[in-house]
């Protein structure tokens, strides 16, 4: 094709600050459970009653719930007991999280398959952000979950406009269309949590998470999936300009020693770590 990655990164930017691109909307479920997570009188019956008539999503928070991701005892069977396991803060963003996967899915064959990759990346990162939160830190689980579920939700808008731009999903245009997601999609990512209204702190995760030399004044949710991310793929697609694993300040912060070769999770099982994810996909 005769268009370039730098026109298409141009007409997409372009697009956003003219609000004209199209950006993804909160499944229904998951803006319901948002307005009740913002009401002081939302208890685990309505929040049991918003799920009850989805049996599929109901059945993956009693596996959360049964799940590393929270330590219970004993095995769950009901959605009520679930909730009540989880509270309704943890609850609410749960089904926030789990309820995007629904929008991880196409009708091209080729970007449904990019997209469950990019789902399953993310529920990988989530299940580690989650486990680093609560054995690093004093941040919320569940927050670092959401986290990690939504660090690259940029990639949804471009990949509609490959849809649409059909050249763009032919083999030889692979690169090119990896290069639009690595340089558009963290931007497209923060308007997106900014539209649905997420807390700043977790808004800014998708660009943050990509500089590796960030020093905050105090751990936070971009300090875990920076974290989460190197643990789950490395520096994929990053690039050779980025600093030795011991020189970024999210290691530190966590308090984690790691050596050149690999990191070492001291304390936390990887098979944790995989049942954690099994959990959110």
């Amino acid at each position: 094709m005769d268009v370039s990655a730098d026109d298409i990164k141009v007409e997409l930017l372009d697009a956003l600050e003219k609000d004209q691109l199209v950006l993804p909307t909160l499944p229904e479920i998951a803006l319901k459970v948002r307005e009740a997570a913002h009401d002081p009188l939302t208890d685990i019956k309505r929040l049991q009653e918003l799920l009850g008539s989805d049996a599929a999503l109901s059945a993956r928070v009693v596996r959360v719930a049964n799940s590393p991701l929270v330590r219970g005892y004993q095995t769950i069977e009901h959605l009520q007991a679930a909730l009540s396991r989880l509270g309704v803060t943890y609850s609410c963003n749960l089904v926030m999280g789990l309820a995007m996967e629904q929008m991880f899915q196409a009708t091209n064959e080729f970007v449904d398959e990019k997209l469950r990759q990019v789902w399953s990346r993310g529920a990988e990162v989530a299940a580690i952000a989650n486990v680093l939160a609560q054995h690093y830190t004093k941040l919320e689980p569940d927050k670092a979950t959401l986290a990690g579920l939504t660090h690259e939700i940029g990639v949804l808008p471009i990949l509609t406009y490959a849809e649409e731009h059909e050249e763009l999903l032919e083999p030889e245009n692979s690169a090119l269309l990896d290069r639009v997601i690595r340089e558009v999609g963290p931007e497209l990512g923060v308007r997106i949590l900014q539209s649905w209204k997420f807390h700043p702190a977790l808004a800014m995760v998708p660009v943050q998470h990509l500089n590796y030399r960030r020093n905050s004044a105090a751990t936070d949710y971009v300090d875990v999936v920076i974290v989460a991310r190197l643990q789950s793929y490395g520096y994929e697609d990053i690039g050779d300009e980025s600093p030795d694993w011991q020189h970024i300040p999210a290691f530190n912060k966590l308090g984690l020693e790691i050596s050149e070769e690999s990191m070492e999770l001291t304390g936390i099982n990887e098979e944790e770590i995989d049942l954690a994810a099994v959990a959110l996909q």
